[in-house]
């Protein structure tokens, strides 16, 4: 049984993620922040993870707080939902295009949280939405996922295109990292034992 649920209450935000790494990609995502919501739409839809997210934060302040917890609650929920990780892929990788961008993914559940971010958005907003919280989101759900991952642009001048791809593309390197291998369903993917 391969889901959980994570929530995270402060003074800033009050945050609850419930998530089915075996799940359809069905959605149902509320942060009060709109192009936010749409990011986690696809990071749900392209990964395959069920995942309904309920975010109340400071927003008279700015998005930040919301944006960067509930990256630290989804990858509370995603270590959670994976326990030893015994039987999955572990790695995956994307080269995703979406018109003029084009974005790298690779990453590994390897319990070793990095986050490498070579990504340039080339305006600081999108609509409303700060465009330096695309990465703060990938530096709190790697960390707290246990997530080494590494994303890169290779192309873009269309700032919510990069920022779309980078969530498509990390979500399906997630899809085939979170995948059961038909060869080793049974063992912990790591040489150590444990991950």
């Amino acid at each position: 049984m391969r889901k959980s649920t994570i929530s995270r209450d402060t003074a800033e935000t009050q945050i609850t993620v419930e998530i089915n790494l075996d799940g359809t990609g069905t959605y149902d995502n509320q942060t009060g922040v709109g192009f936010f919501d749409h990011m986690l739409d696809q990071l749900a839809r392209h990964s395959l993870m069920d995942m309904t997210v309920r975010a109340k934060g400071d927003l008279h302040i700015d998005d930040h707080h919301t944006v960067e917890d509930t990256g630290i609650a989804l990858g509370q929920a995603l270590a959670a939902a994976l326990g030893d990780k015994r039987g999955i892929v572990r790695y995956g990788a994307c080269l995703l295009p979406m018109d003029d961008a084009l974005v790298r993914a690779a990453l590994d559940l390897s319990a070793r949280p990095f986050l490498v971010w070579n990504v340039e958005m080339p305006t600081a907003k999108i609509g409303t939405f700060d465009t330096e919280l695309v990465r703060e989101f990938f530096q709190a759900f790697a960390t707290h996922g246990g997530i080494t991952l590494h994303v890169d642009q290779l192309h873009g001048i269309n700032s919510h295109h990069i920022a779309e791809a980078a969530f498509k593309a990390v979500a399906r390197a997630l899809r085939d990292a979170l995948e059961t291998d038909p060869r080793k369903a049974d063992a912990i993917p790591s040489t150590k034992g444990a991950l």
